[in-house]
């Protein structure tokens, strides 16, 4: 399962990316939301994990200049 979520935080909008994980914690690359301790904080602004919602980021699209797009 390669399907990585993003959760943000609550207090602060701090985005963590499981994908990436939270190094400076101690949270290695590839970490799952469930997988970290209930103990563990925003390293933002020190809100809880409970603060944390499952984001609905959606991935970027890249769009060419618009010098380059169609004035139709």
């Amino acid at each position: 399962m390669s399907d990585f979520k993003k959760y943000q935080c609550l207090e602060c909008e701090h985005i963590y990316d499981e994908a990436k994980g939270d190094p400076d914690s101690g949270i290695a690359a590839g970490t799952r939301w469930a997988d970290i301790p209930d103990s563990w904080d925003c390293p933002i602004c020190g809100a809880p994990k409970s603060f944390f919602k499952l984001s609905a980021i959606a991935p970027c699209i890249a769009l060419p200049p618009a010098s380059m797009q169609s004035m139709e």
